[in-house]
């Protein structure tokens, strides 16, 4: 297992940030780079123990220099510093996972298409909650509760953070699901939304700009929908949110973060 390290070079990270090179994975026998954003307040209260928020598409949450569109980042980090300074949310550790690139379809996606492409979500998330969380949990001060616990991503990001979080509530309290890929394998997604729910439920951010294209925003409404036939209450624990003109890119997905963090982790 590699050992954590600062990161100073030429990008523009912000804050405490620590990486984690080559973590392995028996199930899915690749490594990957891991990122961890500590709070301001980590090193000096040595005692508290803080939420975390996993992301995938990790190279394009914190860094212009590593983003899948050079230059085009979530800023994630930038954003987590100034509200957490301001006291707008809790302080958290953000943990960026980075994706399998020509495996990322295959991870990200719970069923096969057409095609026989993908469906090997269930494997992703054996790697996140049995070999990535225990290793944050091990080395950081991490709450492991749900309701201090989330995960979120972006288009088929976040088609997994939806499908994970449906079938692991007793592991993730809080879901940022950005532009998810409701469309793929014929919408498969809707029926993994189960009829009854423990409570409390994962409070769900969910998002959708309206510059995507009108079947992908009608997708998203039939997502909402089925949430809330299921139990979910907009006024408490559903956040839904259609961005006016917003395309499906890190620069719309950058302008809902601070939002999407005020949702998930608010200040008490």
């Amino acid at each position: 297992m590699s050992r954590p390290s600062a990161i100073r070079d030429t990008s523009t990270l912000t804050g405490d940030i620590r990486i984690h090179d080559n973590f392995p994975s028996r199930y899915l026998a690749r490594s990957r780079r891991i990122l961890v954003y500590l709070p301001p307040s980590y090193e000096r209260a040595r005692s508290f123990r803080y939420p975390v928020l996993y992301l995938h598409d990790g190279q394009n949450v914190f860094d212009p220099h590593t983003s899948f569109i050079p230059g085009e980042e979530w800023e994630v980090d930038e954003t987590a510093e100034s509200l957490i300074r301001s006291r707008y949310i809790r302080p958290l550790i953000i943990v960026a996972i980075y994706n399998g690139g020509e495996f990322r379809m295959d991870e990200y996606t719970n069923t096969p298409d057409h095609h026989g492409r993908g469906g090997k979500a269930d494997l992703y998330g054996q790697f996140l909650i049995e070999e990535l969380m225990p290793f944050i949990e091990s080395q950081y001060r991490t709450r492991s509760e749900p309701r201090n616990v989330g995960i979120g991503g972006s288009s088929l990001g976040g088609l997994v953070t939806l499908y994970l979080g449906m079938k692991h509530p007793q592991r993730f309290g809080k879901l940022a699901v950005m532009s998810p890929s409701v469309w793929w394998s014929n919408r498969a997604i809707l029926g993994a939304i189960p009829d009854t729910f423990p409570t409390p439920r994962p409070r769900i951010w969910l998002d959708i700009g309206t510059g995507e294209g009108e079947n992908t925003v009608l997708d998203t409404r039939l997502l909402r929908d089925e949430l809330v036939r299921k139990g979910w209450d907009p006024r408490r624990d559903l956040h839904y949110v259609e961005a006016e003109g917003a395309q499906h890119t890190e620069a719309a997905w950058r302008a809902r973060v601070p939002a999407m963090l005020r949702f998930l982790f608010p200040r008490y």
